[in-house]
């Protein structure tokens, strides 16, 4: 009996022994924020610690619904933070053109409550000042959020940067200017408060990433699409000085007029506002903002965008950067071989060249000379490229050599050519937009139902070593990689990403320098 009772003891023992080297391995630190202790989870391996839903500013709900961000109302004991938030208020997401599932928000939640962030980071301690990455979805102003399959960190936590997602509101919620709002501001201006969150969830990054073993004086920026739009607004605006150290701007900025951008001035985006208030018969801010969320999301067909403000946006884009009034940071950036999409049906051969004799005149001949249109299938490409070209193209090569013209940092300019393996419903759209952000997040595993081929994997452990060594360095190259020059006006180099990788002289120079000057003349 003795001897069973110590076999029984003993073998408690190792259980509890094993029990506690479990938790030892599988527990994630509890970290100190300036608003309150948190908890998260690990990844699979052990080896990446996770937070999830940290919030950072106030719910922007009730009387808040158009204020900028305000503080987070401070906690006690630990809140977990182990699930994504609520994705900002918009509509409920379904699958379309090339964008699967794993591109979108998941289905729900969906809130005005929606000022969270994300962490991941393979910190063991506090201050170890691995370099951080902060990244800012797209979705045209309109839709979005962090919880998308492929802005997942886990990734490049492991390629050693600590890694930040960040909501901010979109739509009506986000970018809606109004005389009212205007006055009650402290700061005379309305319409960015989606921009005015971005700058909250870096001042937060700044106040606290330490604790999460990121360096705060070495952050990146980093954004695609209308996050990439927001990357450059935030390289403009004052607000932002000091918050960050490096720029990453995949597909989208904003120095010239594009089909992309809505009221450009807050005169005209306050005019839009009280039309829409008028049309609801709600002509008071105070009506606005206690009608329910779904209510106003379903009624308020408004375009929204960011605006020339006087406060985030002292000025357009164009004049910051012409004045030398920009945050001058070393800037990765560039666009896809197939990132143009048509607002509305393709126009046949007949119609597209009769559109270009009307739009360029003259200079008709020299279009077609880059976009061609002998028949209708020419016509269709020379619009899908066309279009591409000016709402991506022109901007981001705008950004390069205004870059390299007023300001002292490098910059990096890219093309991403790579046709991502898909079944045949999908292939058609080749290098589509948002296409390169699985790959320069190393997220491949995330894509579904895409014949990948061992060419990508390649190409995503490529690109996401790139990215990381910008974060870290402010330079992209690094040991292994094929030398990426920095971008000047003469030489024009470019890095393509494609099956195979390598810097060339940019092949777009002349569409996008005729472009350019054809649309900064309007």
């Amino acid at each position: 009996m003795k001897l069973s009772v110590r076999l029984f003891a003993l073998s408690f023992l190792l259980l509890l022994n094993i029990a506690s080297f479990s938790q030892k391995n599988n527990a994630v630190k509890v970290v100190k924020t300036n608003a309150g202790l948190i908890s998260g989870i690990t990844n699979q391996d052990a080896d990446i610690n996770i937070y999830k839903g940290i919030p950072f500013a106030a719910p922007p709900v009730g009387n808040l619904r158009w204020k900028e961000p305000q503080p987070v109302t401070a906690w006690s004991g630990i809140k977990k933070c182990d699930a994504f938030s609520a994705s900002p208020m918009q509509a409920k997401p379904s699958p379309f053109w090339a964008w699967t599932e794993e591109f979108l928000i998941p289905k729900e939640p969906i809130s005005e409550d929606c000022l969270y962030l994300n962490v991941w980071t393979a910190a063991k301690k506090p201050g170890e000042k691995k370099p951080v990455i902060v990244w800012i979805y797209g979705g045209g102003f309109s839709s979005g959020g962090t919880a998308c399959a492929i802005y997942d960190g886990e990734a490049m936590a492991k390629k050693g940067v600590v890694f930040v997602s960040t909501n901010y509101r979109v739509g009506i919620f986000g970018f809606f200017a109004h005389p009212q709002l205007t006055k009650e501001s402290a700061h005379n201006a309305s319409g960015n408060y989606g921009l005015m969150d971005q700058v909250a969830a870096l001042q937060w990054v700044k106040k606290n990433i330490a604790a999460f073993g990121g360096d705060p004086d070495n952050v990146t920026i980093a954004g695609q699409s209308a996050g990439s739009m927001s990357v450059n607004c935030l390289v403009a605006s004052p607000l932002a000085k000091g918050l960050f150290k490096h720029a990453i701007a995949e597909s989208g900025a904003s120095f010239v007029s594009s089909p992309m951008r809505g009221s450009a001035t807050l005169h005209q985006a306050e005019e839009d506002g009280a039309k829409l208030a008028s049309s609801l018969n709600k002509p008071s801010i105070g009506e606005l903002r206690s009608m329910p969320a779904d209510e106003l999301l379903s009624k308020a067909k408004i375009a929204t965008s960011p605006i020339v403000d006087g406060y985030v946006l002292p000025q357009s884009i164009a004049e910051i950067f012409a004045a030398s009034k920009q945050n001058d940071v070393p800037v990765l950036t560039g666009w896809n071989g197939d990132d143009g999409f048509l607002f509305g049906a393709p126009k046949n051969v007949a119609d597209w060249q009769k559109q270009a004799a009307q739009q360029y005149g003259n200079n008709a001949a020299i279009f077609f000379k880059f976009y061609p249109a002998n028949n209708d299938a020419e016509a269709y490409a020379s619009q899908i490229a066309n279009a591409r070209d000016m709402i991506f193209g022109v901007q981001n090569y705008t950004w390069a050599n205004m870059q390299t013209t007023t300001g002292k940092s490098k910059v990096y300019l890219y093309n991403f050519n790579r046709k991502v393996p898909a079944s045949a419903e999908f292939v058609k759209y080749g290098a589509f937009h948002t296409g390169e952000v699985a790959y320069a997040l190393n997220n491949l595993k995330f894509l579904k139902n895409r014949p990948l081929e061992k060419t990508d994997g390649q190409l995503a452990d490529m690109m996401s070593s790139y990215w990381v060594n910008f974060a870290t360095t402010g330079n992209p190259n690094g040991k292994g990689l094929p030398e990426w020059p920095a971008y000047n006006t003469k030489e024009n180099m470019v890095i393509l990403f494609d099956e195979k990788t390598a810097a060339q002289k940019l092949p777009s120079k002349e569409s996008l320098d005729f472009l350019f000057t054809d649309m900064k003349a309007k």
